[in-house]
C-alpha cells in the first residue's frame, strides 16, 4: 500500500526512470454553479477560480449559505459547473471517483456493516487484493481496532466520523474532501478530532479541502485559508497561514494565530451581514 501523495507515473521518464509525482493538485477554473432557470434560477457559486497544490491543507470559510458546500460538491463530481471546469490532476471532474475521499458532516456509514466493513468496502470495490490489510491498517490508523466488529450505533460521534476518515482514505484518493465533519460534535471532541486529522495528514501528505465556519477551526488546521462572500458565492479574500508545523491547541494564545484569526473575522463578519440582509430583503 503506497501513500496518498506520491504516484509512480510510467509515462514520465527521466534517462529511462520512472518519475514520482506528486498527486491532488486541484483547478477551479472560473466555475458558476446555477440551479433552476429563469426567474427562479439561483447563483450558488459566481465566477470562481482557485488553484490547490498537492499536499495542501486548505480551508474554505464562509457564512451559512455561500455555496461553499456546494463548491466542494463540484470537486467532488457531485454536482456539474454551469460554467468553467474543475479538474484534479489534469484530469476533468465529470463524476464521482475513488481518487477523491468524501467526508460528510452527517454520520454517511452504512449501518449494517461493522466498523471493519465500512473500510474495507471502498478498496474491494476499487478492486484492492489486499483490502482486508487495507482495512486493518486504517482502523489501527485511527485507534479503532478494539472497536472493528461494532456497528456504527454502537459508536460515539467521534468514533464514527474516525471511521469515515479511515473509509475516504482507504482507496488511495489524491483528494481528501471534508464538508465540516466536526460541525455536529461537541467543542472538546472537536478539538481531539482536528488534531487527530492533522496526525494523519502528515503522515500521507493527501491534499485536503476542508469547509468549515468555525474561523478557529480553520486558522488551526489550514495552510491556506479561502474566505467566501455571501450569496452568490465568490472568494473575497485568501490568507497564507504563518503558524508553524507540527500544530497544538495551545497555539491559539500566540500572536500571529490571533492576528490570522482577527483578519478572518473581519471578512466573515461582513459578509454575515450581507447574507442576513439578503435574507431579510
Amino acid at each position: 500500500m503506497q501513500q496518498n501523495a506520491i504516484q509512480l507515473m510510467d509515462s514520465d521518464l527521466a534517462e529511462g526512470q520512472p518519475v514520482l509525482k506528486k498527486r491532488g493538485q486541484i483547478k477551479i477554473d472560473n466555475v458558476s454553479l446555477i440551479f433552476g432557470k429563469g426567474k427562479q434560477a439561483n447563483v450558488a457559486v459566481q465566477e470562481t477560480s482557485l488553484s490547490i497544490e498537492p499536499g495542501e491543507f486548505v480551508c474554505i470559510l464562509g457564512p451559512s449559505g455561500c455555496g461553499k458546500s456546494t463548491l466542494l460538491n463540484s470537486v467532488a463530481g457531485y454536482v456539474t459547473p454551469t460554467t468553467g471546469m474543475v479538474s484534479v490532476d489534469g484530469e476533468a471532474v465529470v463524476d464521482p471517483g475513488p481518487d477523491r475521499g468524501m467526508v460528510f458532516q452527517q454520520y454517511s456509514l452504512l449501518p449494517w456493516k461493522t466498523t471493519f466493513e465500512n473500510i474495507a468496502l471502498g478498496p474491494s470495490l476499487c478492486g484492492d487484493l489486499e483490502a482486508t490489510q487495507t482495512a486493518e491498517y486504517f482502523l489501527d490508523m485511527v485507534g479503532l481496532s478494539k472497536y472493528r466488529n461494532h456497528y456504527p450505533a454502537e459508536l460515539s460521534g467521534g468514533m464514527q466520523q474516525r471511521v469515515g476518515i479511515a473509509r475516504a482514505l482507504a482507496t488511495n484518493p489524491s483528494v481528501l474532501l471534508m464538508d465540516e465533519p466536526f460541525g455536529a460534535l461537541d467543542a472538546q471532541t472537536r478539538l481531539v478530532m482536528q488534531e487527530s486529522l492533522l496526525e494523519v495528514w502528515s503522515e500521507f501528505g493527501t491534499t485536503v479541502l476542508f469547509v468549515t465556519h468555525d474561523v478557529d477551526e480553520s486558522v488551526f488546521l489550514a495552510d491556506r485559508i479561502i474566505v467566501m462572500s455571501a450569496s452568490p458565492g465568490q472568494i473575497v479574500a485568501e490568507f497564507d497561514n504563518p503558524l508553524p508545523r507540527p500544530r497544538s491547541q495551545d497555539m491559539a494564545t500566540r500572536k500571529d494565530y490571533i492576528a490570522i484569526k482577527q483578519k478572518c473575522l473581519d471578512v466573515i463578519r461582513a459578509e454575515s451581514l450581507k447574507a442576513f440582509e439578503l435574507q431579510n430583503a
